[in-house]
């Protein structure tokens, strides 16, 4: 005895009838597409048919075979996009991946399997609130490797504009969908010839896929950005330059400092009023055993503002006690006094704290983080004679809310002082910049990054990247910072319109597909 459905959905059949690797080859591809529209390949289309091959492939699977196909996907993406980690530890690397692999899984499973018309609603929204889930969860998440990176170097940055990384995350799955709705049009057109219902059901579904993405990404170029200049600040990233892939146990803080120093004295020899007003430092430059009120780094700091007749801002750590330390940036004006701090909220799991510390020691060595970052509170605006800065600490600008708070403060400019000198590879660096690509473009602000061995950066409030320096490098990188108090959508509505739509659209697309459930009963039929 054999059965075969008399209707189809789409042209894709059961799981009892497709092969194993008719589901895991499309399903690795997909992901490894994903992966290599990511910095540092950036091949930001690829992310478009990869997206779609996986929605083709999940039509008609039964739900084990979809999270099957979707952690398959993820394994394609996260093992090249979250590379990096394996110079921690081999294991720790392939656990991160493995969870990170298991939120698409748990997307594609919550995507039905027919009819089209509800997986394309469906898959688009499930893939986006798995990246919020993502981006928060666990230990407060890990936005990097995610897709809304890769198109930092496309045409749709403009969408992070209305929707930030979820805005982003979202217009990549949609595309996708009517990317693969033109190919099983194309391909149907070859192998049938007449138009059947399942035909213009997928015609409606590509052209309403694609009038969406272009509607959005349209709607994106022209959203507000931040409004008109209210003026220019001159301004000045310091690369200190050295060797990368030393962590910070391996390397003298003191040639840190000194390096800073020795690529910042040039600018001291200038006249007053021809030099920068804003001096950039990158993060950790300053290390310190005790506070830095009254320390000799201090009195070196507060001469070098005064000598640079400029605002100077400098990524600092104290060291608070054997078990704890504190992650700041410190501002000092021209006199030579303190004009403002923050102190880095989202810290870095097991890289300046270790949760669950005494759990993990029983399955590693904990030795490198010994001292736990403690966690700061502010909104990230630091007060300076050259306007109020937003203030993102390394890490934290690949979260959407890190920029966004100051930003709801007052901050006018945006600096992120950082430190990716422990990566031997480019990988984290390039999808740093590509994180303050998607963060300037979101919020309306210009923006200056600074790292001890690079990348340092300007970007323009529109997202483009107007210089980066060389890794490794003693380089200045200059700049001149337009000052704005304009707002975008996404600084004032946030994730909650992605979110909103992402679940009405999961819903109504599984309201469709069990509608369709007694259909699909009495349209069997069985030899």
């Amino acid at each position: 005895m054999s059965s075969e459905p008399t209707e189809a959905a789409d042209d894709t059949t059961d799981t009892v009838r497709t092969g194993r690797g008719r589901v895991a080859l499309p399903s690795l591809a997909s992901g490894l597409g994903l992966a290599l529209s990511l910095p540092p390949w950036g091949f930001w289309i690829l992310a478009f048919p990869a997206a779609g091959l996986l929605w083709w492939r999940l039509g008609g699977l039964r739900p084990r075979t979809r999270l099957w196909a979707g952690w398959l996907a993820g394994l394609g993406s996260f093992v090249p996009g979250l590379l990096f980690a394996r110079s921690f530890t081999l294991v720790g690397a392939a656990a991160l991946m493995a969870l990170q692999a298991l939120f698409i899984g748990v997307a594609c499973l919550a995507v039905p399997r027919d009819p089209l018309v509800a997986r394309a609603l469906a898959f688009p929204a499930a893939m986006t609130l798995a990246e919020a889930a993502r981006q928060g969860w666990p230990f407060g998440g890990l936005p990097i490797g995610g897709v809304f990176l890769g198109q930092a170097g496309g045409p749709l940055l403009g969408v992070a504009r209305i929707g930030g990384p979820l805005g982003l995350t979202l217009a990549v799955y949609v595309g996708g969908v009517g990317l693969a709705a033109l190919a099983m049009i194309a391909a149907r057109s070859v192998r049938h010839g007449a138009r059947d219902s399942g035909f213009h059901e997928l015609v409606v579904t590509g052209t309403v896929a694609f009038v969406a993405l272009f509607g959005t990404g349209v709607s994106g170029a022209h959203a507000p950005d931040g409004g008109p200049s209210l003026d220019t600040v001159t301004a000045v990233a310091v690369q200190g330059g050295g060797l990368r892939g030393f962590n910070k146990s391996q390397v003298d803080p003191s040639v840190v400092l000194a390096a800073a120093i020795s690529a910042t004295e040039p600018l001291t020899r200038r006249a007053p009023g021809s030099g920068p007003q804003l001096v950039l430092w990158p993060e950790d430059v300053v290390s310190l055993v005790g506070p830095l009120e009254g320390s000799p780094e201090e009195a070196v700091l507060s001469r070098l503002a005064m000598a640079l007749h400029a605002t100077l801002v400098v990524g600092i750590t104290e060291t608070l006690s054997g078990t704890a330390f504190r992650n700041e940036v410190v501002a000092f004006g021209p006199d030579g006094t303190v004009t403002g701090r923050y102190e880095k909220v989202h810290r870095v799991p097991f890289g300046e704290y270790v949760p669950w510390r005494s759990f993990f020691a029983h399955l590693g060595n904990l030795s490198a983080v010994s001292r736990d970052a403690v966690p700061g509170t502010g909104t990230g605006v630091l007060t300076t004679p050259v306007g109020p800065l937003g203030a993102m600490i390394s890490y934290e600008v690949f979260y959407a809310d890190r920029g966004r708070a100051p930003v709801r403060a007052g901050a006018q400019l945006l600096v992120v002082p950082t430190n990716t000198s422990s990566y031997a590879s480019a990988q984290i660096p390039t999808q740093e910049i590509a994180a303050s690509q998607v963060q300037a473009t979101q919020l309306g602000r210009d923006l200056l990054q600074a790292a001890p061995t690079g990348y340092t950066a300007w970007i323009t409030h529109r997202g483009d990247l107007l210089t980066r320096s060389a890794l490794g490098a003693r380089q200045l990188v200059p700049a001149d910072l337009h000052r704005r108090s304009g707002t975008t959508v996404y600084v004032r509505w946030g994730d909650a319109p992605e979110l909103v739509v992402s679940l009405l659209a999961l819903a109504t697309g599984w309201h469709l597909s069990l509608r369709r459930l007694p259909r699909r009963g009495r349209g069997m039929r069985y030899s």
